[in-house]
Order: C-alpha cells, then sequence, then structure tokens
C-alpha cells in the first residue's frame, strides 16, 4: 500500500502524467545455469505480480496516445519486448494473459522463421563448445578458460563487449570465427515464427518494429540506415495486413546508439511514436519519437519497487531531433 501510495504521488494523472514503459527481452522457460540471474516464467510472473498491484498497466498504443492528449491515468506503465525472441509467445504470453496485461513485440525481422542474432550466435557458440579452453587469439579476440559455467558467462560477456560496437561486417567475421572454433550445432529456434507473430496479435498483443538486422544505426550508411527503419516496417505490414506504427532503435542508447539523423528516419518512414533504451519516464513535455524505457533488475520486491519509482523522478536523456530533408 505504500509503495502504491508513492506511484500515485510520483506519477499523477492528466498533463503532469508520467508513464513508465518496461523493456524485457526474453522470458526463459526455466533457469539458465550460463545466465542465472535472467528472467524466466515464473520470476516474469512475480515481476508482473508487483507492477500490477503499483501501476496501471496499458496497452502502448493507448498509453501514448493519451499522454500526448494529457489524459493518461495516474500510475500508468506499459510493457515492451525487444528483438522477437520465440519464448515471448511460448513464455511470455501467457503470463501476460494470466495477469490481464497486454505488451508491444518489437520485432527484426531478418531472424523469423529460423534466424539468429549476432549475440546468440556467441552465446550459444560457447555453451556447445566442448574444450577447456576456447583459442581465439588468432581473431584478435582473446583466449578464454572455460572449465565452469561462471568462466563461460565472463568469456561470453568479454567476447561481446569486444565487438558490439564493430561495424558490421566485421562482427559478422568475428562471429563466424568464433563459431567455427566452436563448431557445435547452434539451435536455429531462438527467434519467432511468422505464425507466432500473428498468434501474438491475434491474442492482443501488440507488434512494433525493431529494424531488419537490428544493426547499431550509427554504425551504418544513412542510406542503409533508412533501409533497415523502413524495410523492417514494410515486413511487418505484409504479414499482419495492418499499419505498424510503434518503432524501437535497436541497443537505444542516445547519441551513442542513434542519432538525430535516425530520429528524422524514422519520423520519415512514418511512425508515430518511437522508443530508445534511455532511462526515465515519458512525459508529454519530450519527444515522442524518443520515448525512454527502464526496467529494474533488482530480485526482492521492495528493492525492485523503489528502483522503478526512482526512475519516476528521472527525465529521460534525448538527442536533439534535426528536421526532415
Amino acid at each position: 500500500m505504500i509503495l502504491k501510495s508513492i506511484a500515485v504521488a510520483l506519477s499523477p494523472s492528466g498533463q503532469r502524467a508520467r508513464l513508465s514503459i518496461l523493456i524485457f527481452h526474453r522470458v526463459l522457460s526455466q533457469v539458465d545455469p550460463l545466465f542465472p540471474g535472467e528472467q524466466d516464467a515464473r520470476r516474469f510472473n512475480e515481476v508482473l505480480s508487483w507492477v500490477g498491484q503499483w501501476f496501471q498497466v496499458m496497452p502502448l498504443d493507448e498509453a501514448v496516445s493519451r499522454l500526448g492528449a494529457g489524459t493518461l491515468p495516474a500510475r500508468a506503465a506499459a510493457i515492451t519486448f525487444d528483438d522477437g525472441y520465440a519464448d515471448n509467445a511460448t513464455n511470455a504470453l501467457p503470463v501476460l494473459q494470466r495477469h490481464g496485461m497486454a505488451a508491444t513485440f518489437f520485432i527484426a525481422t531478418s531472424f523469423l522463421d529460423g534466424g539468429r542474432m549476432w549475440n546468440d550466435s556467441v552465446i550459444e557458440a560457447v555453451r556447445v563448445f566442448r574444450g577447456k579452453a576456447l583459442d581465439l587469439s588468432h581473431a584478435g579476440l582473446g583466449s578464454y578458460c572455460l572449465e565452469s559455467h561462471e568462466q563461460r558467462r565472463v568469456a561470453i560477456e568479454s567476447l561481446l563487449g569486444r565487438i558490439k560496437y564493430f561495424r558490421p561486417y566485421q562482427r559478422q567475421e568475428a562471429v563466424a570465427q568464433i563459431v567455427d572454433v566452436a563448431s557445435g550445432r547452434l539451435p536455429d529456434d531462438l527467434m519467432l515464427r511468422s505464425e507466432q507473430v500473428l498468434a501474438l496479435r491475434n491474442a492482443g498483443m501488440q507488434i512494433g518494429a525493431h529494424t531488419c538486422s537490428h544493426p547499431i544505426l550509427e554504425k551504418i550508411p544513412d542510406d542503409e540506415a533508412l533501409s533497415e527503419i523502413s524495410n523492417g516496417k514494410v515486413v511487418l505490414e505484409s504479414l499482419l495486413g495492418e499499419p505498424v506504427t510503434h518503432f524501437a532503435y535497436p541497443n537505444g542508447k542516445p547519441d551513442v546508439d542513434y542519432s538525430a539523423r535516425h530520429v528524422a528516419m524514422v519520423r520519415q518512414a512514418g511512425f508515430v511514436a518511437a522508443f530508445s533504451t534511455a532511462p526515465g519516464v515519458a512525459m508529454q513535455t519530450g519527444d515522442i519519437h524518443q520515448l525512454p524505457r527502464f526496467t529494474p533488475w533488482d530480485r526482492t520486491r521492495s528493492r525492485y519497487g523503489m528502483r522503478l519509482f526512482a526512475n519516476l523522478r528521472r527525465s529521460a536523456p534525448q538527442v536533439v531531433a534535426s528536421p526532415v530533408t
């Protein structure tokens, strides 16, 4: 009751409203020994029970529309997922339905129907590697001891950090070398199938765009960035037979992963709203094409709640958007 009162005080209704937009990625069937802190279905159910007590969870399109109109209720929140993992349909959807909540799923279309994101290729390559030491020094990526789950986790985090901001062709080459050395069979069922996207929509969920191949937009030429932004929208609209009006920037850090040029491209492509991964809350005075999103990482109810409420006080960073030319 105390936490709910705090939420009301920090997130009033009307023109002074503050919209909390939560961001998730995966909901695993069970705890992953490599990443025991990652969210599974039991944990997701627990989190939604807390959020449902403190906030009024709304569909994202309604929340954004009412934010702009100044009619948002107190304690407003929305739920989003990025990338398009298959477990969003198999694990997240039943939990959302149990709580009577809708979520928006931002999907990178190139990975539908059997694709795999580059970071998952690295994770799964290290997971399936049978040796005790992974030597990637020939590729300039170091050498790693893999005798425990902890060591494998450290290796994965190091490799992802090293190659994340490579240019796309360099990153592709690095991932290929890691996969080649690991020499194990990698899964091809991590991402959504087209019929699962339709099933999510038909279950009352919302679908948003997240480019085609999830590039860091600042690392690719502008013509490629515009193509990624626009074509992801076209693919989803063709699949769904309806407009796709919301977009999430890959990786999503303002002035690091996207810039004012990309905000202009998103507007040009016809998106009504777009979302970053900057912490903070959405307010009526903010840029509707740079709405922030945040999710606490704490494990206990009280810490999770206090961090979420602390975020209500935070002013979200944004790039200074330029006009479309």
